[in-house]
């Protein structure tokens, strides 16, 4: 196995540097790419797993002014190395959440919630009563979009993988605020056109899937939409037909969040407008976190295999 349990001597604290006690952190599939060396970010090796999570401040060095023992705080960009029970880190790298949102929440705040809110944004102008298309739908981010778009009063049509246990899944997307579940079959059949009488077609397909799943959602969407990629389970490429260019000039776009951080580092302000926009709407109870089953740390071996499973439904989070 690629994973080691280990206990390390803690880092001296710094004048700039934050002691942080670890809450919990998630198993997130880029993360197992990172360690499979699949990534476009490589960490150097021995290297500590995760790149997100919420911890508890311990203590601080003598030049920080931002945060205090108490606080709750997460990572401010990727590679922290999250799945551990202490680490001692330069203020810039942590990010102040509210403790008095819940833990899971926090600990998942910083990826998939963040990745949607952008994709929701920055795209396409959507009004209430816009649609949107993604696929991979009870995805972290899936289940996020689903939610952010509710609240802004955008339809969703979320499209999932046939599976044993298909109903129970509508019901759940249905109860976080899904429009319409369907599913990958359903996309190429005629009974899609019943959808568009009484939502207008999307502006704006998100896709983490690739290959078919891209070509058929594209179908849907309106002429002059943007298909966004922030994904490839299928691995897969995206397939375009000559014609959606052509005759309904659909643009094609991508999205990395650890980029936007990048471009956005100088820009404190637009990174602290969306977290206070998620925190409300954690607040208010139209944000959740995704379905998670909580390990503690010592099985992480278990949590790493299930995580890895076809048609998991339930992300792992690492108690720490």
């Amino acid at each position: 196995s690629l994973f080691r349990l280990k206990d390390l001597e803690v880092a001296e604290l710094g004048d700039s540097d934050v002691h942080v006690k670890m809450l919990a952190a998630p198993i997130n599939p880029a993360d197992i790419n990172m360690i499979q060396g699949t990534y476009a970010i490589l960490a150097p090796l021995p290297a500590v797993g995760g790149n997100e999570g919420v911890g508890e401040v311990l203590e601080v060095g003598r030049h920080v002014a931002a945060l205090k023992p108490g606080d709750w705080v997460i990572p401010a960009g990727t590679g922290l190395g999250t799945w551990r029970t202490q680490g001692v880190f330069p203020e810039e790298m942590l990010l102040k959440v509210p403790s008095d949102i819940p833990v899971l929440c926090a600990a998942t705040l910083s990826v998939n919630p963040c990745t949607a809110y952008r994709m929701l944004a920055d795209f396409e102008t959507l009004a209430p009563g816009d649609s949107v298309i993604q696929n991979a739908a009870n995805s972290g981010v899936g289940q996020a979009v689903i939610q952010i778009a509710k609240a802004s009063g955008i339809k969703t049509i979320n499209v999932v993988r046939d599976r044993p246990d298909l109903p129970q899944l509508v019901e759940r997307l249905m109860a976080l605020g899904a429009d319409h579940v369907v599913t990958e079959e359903t996309l190429r059949k005629p009974e899609m056109k019943d959808i568009f009488k009484n939502i207008p077609k999307p502006r704006l397909a998100l896709n983490c899937v690739g290959g078919k799943s891209t070509t058929e959602m594209l179908r849907h969407l309106q002429s002059k939409g943007t298909m966004v990629t922030y994904g490839g389970m299928a691995k897969q490429p995206v397939m375009v037909p000559v014609s959606a260019f052509i005759f309904r000039d659909v643009r094609l776009r991508g999205f990395w969040m650890t980029q936007w951080k990048k471009d956005h580092a100088q820009d404190q302000e637009s990174l602290a407008s969306m977290m206070d926009a998620l925190c409300q709407l954690i607040r208010r109870g139209q944000l959740t976190a995704p379905a998670c089953t909580e390990v503690p740390l010592q099985d992480y071996k278990a949590a790493l295999e299930a995580s890895m499973k076809p048609f998991t439904s339930s992300k792992q989070i690492l108690l720490l």
